[in-house]
């Protein structure tokens, strides 16, 4: 599955390359192309009936990744054998399509490193991306990838100024993909005053170390003699070829939980040495260098190591549990952003309740002096009902003293009365009056509604004609671009028609406001005979109250008896 994912990010560069136009499809004619080429470096049996059957010219257009997928997993990804075929060549395959469209070194020559050094990079690119698409390098593993190539030349990286730079980048906080980070290898903005040799060599370096393979002397079995051997290490066996083609294969070291490796001390002629002891034949090699035999022995043992705890490889390994590091960073970001906001949330809800607190303390304090306004206002209104009272006890004394002289001053308050009916009917009269006033009003209102909508619908139909007027002017002056000179005359008519209609247009407008003022004019009218019908309401009813025997005067002894009705009554009834 990890081959078959390595496998699928060389070819999705190589799919991109081929899609030109960018909209996600590929014709099928390139597609054949690819196919075969893919079949010839993982040495696959060609099968041109399933190739052709698949991509036979029909209708169809071109081909989507996804369309692609059924049979590049049919046909090329299920019978791929790890270690039948160079990945290397593989490799170069896809990056030869790709890098002839996307990549762009310096022109003048000036790049910091040379395109096989690219490829390096792209390889080491893959193999740290992220397993999804478009494929990017998350900033932590660019990071580590720059440091293993500044940590090769003994130099530090600057991780402040690697740091500013992702920041600047739009998309650097997310990761970065292929091209973007060959282009900041190639500004020489963290390996400047370097030589080319060196990155070269330092990029080589960390790319052995990566792809776990490399040149050894191997001391053979039966002969005894020494001869060097590209060796290539997977965590199942360590396989060594005549040289680093890999196109013929000399052996295979299996590596499990019962091998071994071990150091041995410098002899015929050797120096740098170490085995590797398996159940069947201990294993003599020799390495170029102390640093090279350390970082041999320490890569054969992860693997032997990897195998028995059923793992693949060394820095995929690291990979995952770098990838792990970060996700345990960002959820304990995460914890911590959601713990703040929680906190957040607490304090301001704590806040929350103490204004609510507040308020409810100030609110207390409303409702006790509300409470002792009322209690106040309920004792002045007793002490003031308890006077009230001892005033009505004295004008009832009052009143009965002053019953004898309010019969006699009945009869001419009944005279009063008569004379005051005789004025009600007067009133009433001009009241009917001042009725029809109203009505003639009204009348008078919506016959100056009725001219008014009549004029507001003669000057409608006027801007109707105006705007044909202003149409047919217009088309006349369009189609008469040719014939200006004779039809001049007519465009003369038809301004003053227009300026005729205008000046009807204008006597509308001083016609509507001449009816407006009549409008306002019948309303200020209508308003005032409202106003005088009021006043005639009120006093028809002030006129039309009765007055019966022994009901108080209006002018005499005003409000005394204001308390005393149902004496008065009974007072009353014995005088009938």
């Amino acid at each position: 599955m990890d081959l078959r994912a390595e496998l699928l990010k060389s070819i999705w560069y190589a799919f991109t390359a081929l899609d030109v136009e960018k909209s996600g499809k590929v014709s099928k004619s390139q597609l054949k192309v690819l196919s075969h080429n893919l079949y010839t470096v993982l040495c696959i049996p060609h099968d041109p009936v399933a190739l052709e059957e698949h991509f036979r010219d029909d209708d169809d257009g071109p081909v989507s990744s996804q369309g692609y997928m059924p049979y590049l997993n049919k046909y090329i990804l299920d019978k791929v054998e790890e270690g039948a075929f160079v990945k290397e060549n593989f490799d170069e395959l896809c990056w030869t399509l790709t890098a002839k469209k996307n990549y762009k070194p310096d022109r003048n020559g000036n790049s910091i490193i040379s395109h096989q050094d690219a490829f390096k990079l792209w390889c080491l690119f893959n193999f740290l991306s992220e397993d999804k698409y478009p494929l990017v390098m998350v900033p932590d593993e660019v990071e580590y990838l720059l440091k293993k190539i500044c940590t090769a030349m003994n130099v530090e990286l600057n991780s402040c100024e690697l740091d500013d730079y992702l920041s600047q980048e739009p998309q650097g906080q997310g990761g970065l993909t292929v091209w973007q980070f060959l282009d900041m290898v190639n500004s020489g903005r963290f390996l400047r005053g370097i030589e080319q040799e060196a990155i070269s060599m330092a990029v080589e370096e960390v790319y052995q170390e990566v792809i776990e393979d490399g040149y050894l002397w191997k001391k053979g079995q039966l002969r005894r003699n020494w001869s060097e051997r590209w060796f290539m290490l997977k965590p199942s066996a360590l396989s060594y070829y005549m040289s680093e083609e890999r196109k013929e294969k000399k052996g295979s070291i299996v590596l499990d939980k019962h091998c071994c490796v071990e150091v041995l001390p410098d002899r015929d002629g050797k120096r740098c040495m170490f085995c590797v002891k398996t159940s069947n034949r201990t294993y003599e090699m020799s390495a170029s260098d102390t640093r090279q035999r350390q970082e041999w022995t320490l890569a054969i043992q992860t693997a032997i190591r990897l195998q028995a705890e059923g793992k693949k490889s060394l820095h995929k390994d690291l990979k995952q549990k770098r990838r792990e590091q970060r996700e345990q960073r960002e959820q304990r970001r995460a914890a911590k952003e959601e713990e703040t906001q929680r906190l957040k949330q607490l304090q301001e809800e704590k806040e929350r309740k103490l204004q609510e607190l507040e308020l409810l303390k100030e609110a207390q304090r409303q409702a006790e002096i509300l409470l002792q306004e009322e209690e106040q206002r309920r004792r002045q209104q007793h002490e003031e009902m308890q006077r009230t009272l001892e005033i009505q006890l004295r004008e009832a004394e009052q009143a009965r003293a002053s019953m004898q002289a309010e019969m006699v001053l009945k009869e001419a308050e009944a005279e009063r009365q008569r004379k005051r009916i005789l004025e009600l009917e007067d009133m009433q009269e001009r009241l009917q009056e001042a009725l029809q006033q109203e009505v003639k009003a009204r009348q008078d209102e919506e016959a100056v509604r009725y001219a008014q909508a009549r004029l507001l619908a003669e000057e409608e139909e006027k801007l109707k004609q105006l705007m044909k007027l202003k149409e047919e002017q217009e088309e006349y002056i369009i189609k008469t671009q040719m014939e200006k000179q004779v039809l001049k005359q007519e465009m003369e008519n038809k301004n003053k028609c227009l300026e005729e209609a205008q000046k009807q247009l204008e006597e509308v407008r001083v016609n509507r406001q001449r009816v407006d003022q009549d409008v306002m004019a019948a309303q200020r009218k209508l308003r005032q005979a409202s106003t005088n019908v009021k006043h005639w309401n009120v006093q028809m009813n002030r006129l039309m109250h009765p007055i019966g025997p022994g009901d108080k005067r209006t002018n005499v002894s005003g409000g005394v008896f204001a308390g005393y009705q149902p004496l008065l009554s009974r007072r009353d009834s014995s005088l009938k």
